[in-house]
């Protein structure tokens, strides 16, 4: 049996006993972790999901944190300035080993969910089921309308830098200025400048 699952924007075929590099989430070493977005369960009796496959989920081993292999980005200038200049990154990534996958019974299982060390994983929506039991009391609902910020009075953030931010799960400046350089690297949507952090720290006062 192999399923296919989404986090951080991608997606993998993954089968028990699999060795996984994904994008950095949010756990230590030795833990173990659930991944709610189930695009397929395949084997004997294929199920499609649309998008996810209800009540599945793949488990899996958190072995260590570790970092891709470094990339070089060159840019030369030749005209005016004929300037040149060389950066390197490292992704930072989670490795897992694939234990456990779950046909139903997700929601069941205690496991803790795999959420994206910087905001960045989209399956957040599997974390907010208990929220049909809040929709009861409009009080619970209101601090969500409320944390959501202008982003575009920080210096050199446009309507575009806004929407990049707010796609990777960042709409107030209390969020932003919360972030460490780590957590800032890992988001891949938009590149965050160290002084938007400065500056949103100042506007969250």
């Amino acid at each position: 049996m192999f399923a296919v699952l989404k986090t951080g924007g991608k997606q993998y075929k993954v089968a028990a006993g699999d060795l996984l590099r994904v994008e950095k989430l949010a756990a230590d070493a030795g833990e173990t972790v659930q991944f709610n977005s189930v695009l397929m369960l395949g084997g004997d009796a294929p199920v499609v999901g649309a998008p996810f496959v209800d009540g599945a989920a793949v488990q899996a081993e958190v072995i260590d944190q570790i970092k891709g292999e470094k990339v070089i980005n060159f840019v030369k200038r030749r005209r005016k300035h004929s300037s040149k200049r060389t950066k390197g990154h490292r992704q930072q990534l989670t490795l897992l080993r694939v234990t456990e996958i779950l046909a139903d019974g997700a929601a069941s299982s205690g496991v803790k969910l795999a959420v994206g060390a910087g905001s960045v994983d989209a399956p957040a929506a599997p974390a907010a089921t208990p929220a049909p039991k809040a929709k009861a009391a409009p009080v619970a609902e209101a601090p969500a309308a409320a944390v959501s910020d202008d982003l575009t009075k920080l210096t050199g953030v446009g309507p575009a830098a806004a929407k990049k931010l707010a796609d990777a799960g960042i709409t107030s400046f209390s969020q932003l200025a919360a972030l460490s350089a780590d957590d800032a690297a890992a988001i891949d949507t938009v590149k965050i400048k160290p002084e938007w952090i400065t500056q949103a720290a100042e506007l969250a006062q």
